[in-house]
């Protein structure tokens, strides 16, 4: 795109958001006069009226309006992708992954991104994402991959490393009559209120995470979203909720007003994996998900 074009689009944005040639010039850094010449142009280019004016008023057109929204989510991307570049080139040749995360990460995957590091000189940089969209940075390009809880259908995403499957534990307050068990049977999930990961993940991931039955076909309520781990655990604390955890969750959380019980009859197990855009495959990505799988294999053992 050439860069007068740039120029145009900002310009519309910043009238757009401001609503007053003046205050848009001013923001921009031009004349008044120049701001108008650019929309001018713009509007020659698109074929269309994109600003109304009047002596009084400034206002988009329904045309303006719709170009306006379409444009923005590009314009900002365009924006993320030279401030990526700028930081890069201050930064030297060092190469880097954005690796997006729901919830925690934990030592054998940090570890990995240390060798990843001092044996190919890429660094990861770690996004923490909301719980309950854990693939819509990874599709919108924010980040390279995400290591997040499958399953993914998504016919454009591909999952480059499956971490080994964990049982699953229900997250209960302290004093919960269930806490005290050994383990609880799938039925009994019946009886709690599951908190669920509030988000735009696609229903069939939803379902997984927070089933909406049993198997034998008992409703299972669900009344609250949480954003975060840390929510969940709150709200669990206070007695009104339960929640569907991992195993690794379980063992490296050390809150005292909650247990961890496992949960006996569930179809399916948890598991994260590496996961990112089939076309941007690329050469570090491939390497994480190497060393990720070497990460996972017991150490050999001279005899």
């Amino acid at each position: 795109m050439h860069q007068g074009h740039v120029q145009q689009i900002e310009c519309l944005l910043a009238l757009a958001d401001e609503l007053h040639f003046g205050r848009a010039a001013e923001r921009l850094g031009l004349s008044q006069s120049r701001v108008s010449q650019l929309i001018a142009a713009l509007e020659s280019r698109v074929g269309a009226r994109l600003v109304e004016r009047t002596s009084r008023r400034v206002a988009l057109t329904r045309i303006g309006s719709q170009f306006v929204s379409e444009v923005r989510p590009a314009y900002r991307t365009l924006l993320r992708t030279f401030t990526r570049a700028r930081d890069r080139a201050l930064r030297g040749a060092v190469e880097e992954l954005r690796i997006g995360f729901t919830g925690m990460i934990y030592e054998e995957i940090t570890a990995s991104f240390r060798v990843l590091y001092d044996t190919h000189g890429i660094a990861v940089h770690a996004h923490d994402l909301p719980l309950g969209s854990p693939f819509a940075a990874v599709l919108d390009g924010e980040v390279d991959a995400v290591i997040a809880e499958l399953p993914v259908h998504e016919p454009e995403l591909t999952v480059g490393y499956r971490f080994a499957a964990k049982d699953q534990f229900i997250a209960l307050s302290v004093d919960h009559p269930l806490a005290c068990r050994e383990a609880v049977e799938v039925e009994h999930l019946a009886e709690l209120d599951l908190l669920h990961r509030a988000g735009d993940a696609p229903d069939y991931w939803k379902a997984a995470h927070t089933p909406p039955a049993t198997p034998a076909g008992v409703p299972i309520q669900s009344s609250t979203g949480i954003t975060t781990i840390q929510q969940g655990m709150t709200l669990v604390a206070s007695g009104r909720h339960a929640l569907l955890v991992c195993q690794p969750l379980a063992e490296h959380n050390t809150r005292t007003d909650l247990r961890f019980v496992p949960v006996r009859g569930l179809e399916a197990s948890s598991q994260l994996g590496l996961v990112w855009r089939t076309e941007h495959t690329s050469p570090q990505l491939t390497a994480l998900a190497e060393l990720l799988d070497e990460g996972s294999k017991p150490p050999n053992r001279n005899p």
